[in-house]
């Protein structure tokens, strides 16, 4: 894979990093530069020489620098000398300290997986009487949430909802937290999500209303639940705040192995956890895939490193449901290379189409991956920048870097990786020319010291 400044920045556990980091990502700094199939390498040279490798099928990396940054400045500066000058790095047989930590790594994962396989076969046997007394417990604590959420619906339709402009977020924090106790928490994060809605634009009582509406529908499927197609009955438990297990997931969700193109990234920080967002597009088989990860607090990295522009060889399972869209990453094979054209490119009504049968399967989807082809952005006369295709159909767009995807374009269509919320379309990748343009960047959570 050929790194960008922009991955490696994405690297970066803040922008004081990347600014010390760019500093060192210079030749003059570094003696004893190499690479190999599995890993990079360079020795520092500062107040001491810092031994620096970064395994390349993860980007893992290990400095001998006292550090407690992850990743590290003279980590962060070998990436950016690796982007920048390629060709410093000389391919050439791995040091001793170099490969020893690659075999060691390889010997820990190796040794993980066969401990985890062991103790998956060597599991207890479930105590079935328990564990339906609790799963009837928790029934009865949902369905009292339920009763109150209706009641709390009612009275805000009933009061009006220009009720919230004084009282949200407030209003909305307050239920959640009550459905947290209730042991809903899937339904309590639709309510905190609704606080952002209020004098959000001139068309906010009708989003409002919408999205309150999709609750309330959901509260009914799941109390009708013995109706429900059994596929949409696991998506429904799975909105109101009933968790699947990966073992679940992998036992009975549908496997597909291909090359998966990263064209789209969010991290969504809280202060217990933080949550990235990754979507994947598959180049023979262009199909999405959502992949969730969680990380305990602003310090903790996630268990995949996966960056923006980024291709894989994988294996994925999805989860079970009638929206086949979420899925478990389950191994992946070799280094990432870089996307050089995006795969699963479609016309704007291919688009919505797909999507306007996606929501009458399951209405509670939110959000959709997807790659536009052969798009022009260009302003709109109300300001807002729009992707435009051959048929003349256009998305409004959401970007933080509208000159750069203006500039990118130059009035020519381009294909165009990204999210699409049912309002606004939000640019993450473009491809231009056999090379990927990130759009909208943002830091993760470092990559790790091993």
């Amino acid at each position: 894979m050929q790194l960008t400044n922009q991955q490696v920045e994405a690297l970066a556990p803040d922008k004081a990093a990347v600014a010390r980091a760019k500093k060192l990502g210079e030749p003059r700094n570094w003696s004893g530069l190499g690479s190999s199939e599995r890993a990079i390498w360079g020795e520092c040279k500062g107040s001491s020489t810092y031994q620096v490798r970064v395994d390349l099928s993860d980007l893992a990396s290990k400095c001998s620098c006292p550090s407690r940054q992850l990743p590290c400045k003279h980590t962060l500066g070998l990436l950016f000398l690796a982007a920048q000058r390629p060709k410093e790095l000389a391919a050439g047989a791995e040091p001793e300290w170099v490969a020893d930590w690659i075999t060691r790594r390889q010997a820990a994962a190796q040794a993980k997986a066969t401990k985890k396989a062991q103790a998956r076969e060597g599991k207890a046997p479930v105590d079935a009487a328990a564990q339906a007394k609790r799963v009837e417990k928790r029934e009865e604590k949902i369905a009292d949430g339920l009763d109150q959420l209706d009641r709390w619906l009612s009275d805000l339709v009933r009061v009006g909802l220009a009720s919230v402009e004084q009282s949200s977020p407030g209003i909305f924090e307050e239920e959640a937290r009550r459905l947290v106790d209730a042991q809903a928490s899937g339904l309590a994060g639709w309510v905190r999500r609704l606080s952002t809605i209020p004098l959000s634009g001139s068309d906010w009582p009708a989003r409002l209303l919408a999205q309150l509406g999709r609750i309330a529908l959901l509260t009914r499927a799941y109390r009708g639940l013995e109706r429900l197609d059994p596929a949409l009955q696991l998506d429904v438990r799975q909105q109101i705040g009933w968790s699947m297990g990966q073992d679940e997931v992998l036992a009975h969700g549908d496997r597909v192995r291909d090359r998966w193109q990263v064209i789209a990234q969010e991290v969504i920080d809280d202060e217990r956890l933080r949550t990235q967002r990754t979507w994947l597009m598959g180049q023979a088989t262009g199909q999405a895939a959502l992949i969730l990860q969680f990380a305990p607090g602003p310090k903790a990295r996630f268990p995949e490193l996966m960056l923006l522009g980024a291709e894989i060889e994988a294996e994925l399972a999805f989860y079970p449901g009638a929206a086949r869209q979420r899925a478990l990453l389950v191994g992946r094979e070799g280094a990432p290379g870089s996307v050089g054209a995006l795969a699963g490119g479609q016309a704007i009504a291919a688009l919505l189409d797909q999507t306007s049968q996606a929501l009458a399967r399951q209405p509670w989807i939110e959000r959709f991956g997807a790659v536009l082809a052969q798009v022009t952005p260009a302003r709109g006369d109300d300001g807002v920048l729009h992707l435009i295709d051959a048929a003349g159909d256009h998305l409004p767009v959401t970007t933080g870097e509208p000159y750069l995807l203006l500039a990118l374009s130059g009035g020519a269509p381009i294909d165009v990786g990204g999210e699409w919320d049912g309002e606004r379309f939000h640019p993450f990748i473009t491809a231009t020319g056999g090379r990927f343009h990130l759009l909208q960047p943002a830091l993760q959570a470092p990559g790790g010291d091993d």
